[in-house]
């Protein structure tokens, strides 16, 4: 059944973390106080699997860190990200009072605790007037807020109706969040799924105050939206801060479940199973990144303690945790009477976000491609950013672009941007579409019964337009540029993913990397040329090739066991 999946895989999360490190973690807390909500989440996740009968041998160090939680939330204001605790903490104590794994008094002795919680001395996020400029912080204090109330240990509906009061003006035509309040563009998907999926928890726990049908309309208006932008092996979009962790995942599982429930409700079972069959794939993926050995927080294998491909904020100790935490908030939602079937990803489907997320999908056939139109360079690159098979490993050909400027820690000299993209030749180099200041313009774009299809216009910076058209159905990507003189198309062979080095094979025509029993293969009708550059992301590194030809230029990206089924 589903929700055993879901406390089974939260299980292999926390295995990441020895006794060791765990009371390392813990003896830093005692000495520097709580700082942030890593430990907090680790305490709570730690209870909720004692509570369904695993992890017994922790519950003696459990007890203490649970003390020190409750203890620290009474405190004077710190900055200790109480708004994402809270609510993990009061699920933890409803689990083990459940299951009666702890004694009476203790449970009562935490409630007590809880109960005597100030909202606003406690959260670092506080609503005062319904125009406030809030971030989505303010969404995790009311669902926390909402979780005590819920639970018998608080009620405070004004704090919370506070809360969400400026959270609305936030949502796109599509009811996406747009959580960077700096800039109208160059929105992070992650934190627009985090932040839907804490409206579908807090409707999950009952909320049904002023705000109740809006919060609904937007989750049904982008549910089908988000269903659309899976790829076919289970992952959320690239785009933005916090994106390719285990814990991306989740917030999608959380927001399929909510979805599922709805449909069944409305008598749609199709529908709902649909959405069952992807948070399947959603689970997929994780596990399959949780097998490897050892448990990384990010989809690269390089060692945890190069934090490559990691932001300062998301380091090993909070985000490993977060992978269980989220996993939990889905079980929360999940309903395992609902039918949960195994079905491939093979529908045609064309989307295209708000010009705020500036984002373009294609799928067909077990394929899936996602644009960047409008990138930002601290994270991404515009172009084609990602192209997924199903069953294949998302980074065998790409699974996000490379940025110029990256916030995040690489360890390249020079970073470029780098997609794939279309590429013009400039004296004796080539410049590449992925390059800041180059426009993309989605022309045109549908679906037939077995294929997708999207033409775009890029302009270079200099005035020169090339016109890319694609298709992608079973059978694999097919491109085709056309434009004034030499044109290319840049091609991706990843080298190197930490710990591996793939086999790439490099032909006047052709272009093959084979990784992990899968091949991903590039033929053109041009002439396939190594530039000799190192191109990095947060999966790892890629050698860059060029496709070239007058006038016109084919490439064809196929992606495929590299043992043919029924071979010998």
């Amino acid at each position: 059944m589903m929700k055993q999946r879901y406390i089974d895989l939260m299980e292999k999360a926390l295995s990441a973390y020895t006794d060791e490190h765990i009371l390392r973690y813990f003896n830093d807390v005692k000495t520097n106080g709580l700082t942030e909500h890593g430990f907090p989440r680790l305490t709570a996740n730690i209870g909720i699997l004692i509570a369904h009968g695993k992890r017994r041998d922790l519950l003696p160090l459990f007890m203490e860190m649970m003390e020190v939680c409750c203890d620290m939330f009474l405190r004077p204001y710190v900055q200790a990200g109480n708004e994402f605790s809270v609510r993990e903490i009061v699920c933890c104590i409803k689990e083990l009072e459940d299951a009666e794994a702890v004694e009476a008094k203790d449970i009562l002795r935490w409630k007590q605790k809880i109960s005597q919680i100030v909202p606003e001395a406690c959260y670092n996020v506080v609503v005062k007037r319904e125009t406030d400029r809030m971030t989505n912080w303010a969404i995790f204090g009311a669902v926390s807020e909402y979780a005590r109330f819920y639970f018998g240990l608080g009620e405070n509906h004004d704090f919370i109706n506070r809360q969400l009061s400026c959270q609305l003006q936030w949502l796109d035509e599509n009811g996406m969040y747009r959580d960077n309040l700096q800039t109208l563009v160059h929105q992070p998907i992650m934190y627009d799924y985090a932040s839907r999926g804490l409206f579908a928890m807090l409707l999950h726990f009952g909320y049904r105050g002023k705000y109740y049908e809006q919060l609904d309309s937007c989750l049904k208006r982008s549910g089908l939206l988000t269903l659309k932008m899976q790829s076919p092996n289970g992952e959320i979009p690239f785009g933005g801060r916090s994106n390719q962790f285990l814990h991306n995942e989740p917030w999608m599982m959380l927001l399929f479940e909510y979805e599922a429930r709805r449909y069944v409700k409305e008598g749609n079972i199709e529908l709902a199973k649909t959405f069952k069959a992807a948070i399947a794939r959603a689970l997929d993926a994780t596990e399959a990144w949780l097998n490897k050995q050892p448990i990384r927080h990010i989809k690269n294998s390089f060692p945890t303690e190069t934090s490559y491909g990691c932001e300062e904020y998301a380091y090993f100790d909070k985000y490993m945790i977060t992978t269980a935490s989220n996993l939990y908030a889905a079980y929360l939602l999940c309903d395992d009477s609902i039918p949960t079937i195994i079905a491939p990803d093979h529908e045609p489907a064309v989307l295209q976000t708000s010009y705020h997320f500036h984002k373009l999908f294609l799928k067909s056939g077990g394929y899936a491609l996602e644009f960047d139109t409008n990138a930002d360079p601290r994270y991404d690159a515009s172009g084609l950013g990602r192209v997924h098979r199903e069953g294949a490993p998302s980074t065998i050909c790409l699974s996000c672009p490379c940025p110029a400027d990256p916030v995040y820690t690489l360890n390249v000299k020079q970073p470029f941007a780098f997609s794939l993209c279309a590429a013009i030749r400039k004296k004796d180099e080539w410049c590449f579409g992925a390059d800041e200041g180059t426009k993309y313009e989605v022309w045109d774009s549908g679906i037939d019964k077995d294929r997708a299809s999207t033409t775009i216009l890029c302009q270079f910076a200099e005035g020169r337009m090339i016109k890319e058209h694609y298709t992608v159905n079973e059978n694999g990507v097919h491109i085709t540029l056309e434009g004034d003189g030499e044109i290319g198309y840049t091609l991706p062979a990843l080298c190197f993913d930490g710990a591996t080095s793939p086999e790439i094979t490099a032909e006047e025509h052709s272009l093959t990397v084979s990784y992990e029993g899968w091949i991903c293969r590039y033929t053109t009708n041009g002439r396939i040329c190594d530039l000799n550059r190192i191109a990095a992301n947060r999966n790892g590194h890629y050698r860059v090739f060029v496709a070239s030809a007058q006038s016109a230029l084919h490439v064809t990206i196929e992606i495929f066991r590299s043992v043919r089924e029924g071979s010998c």
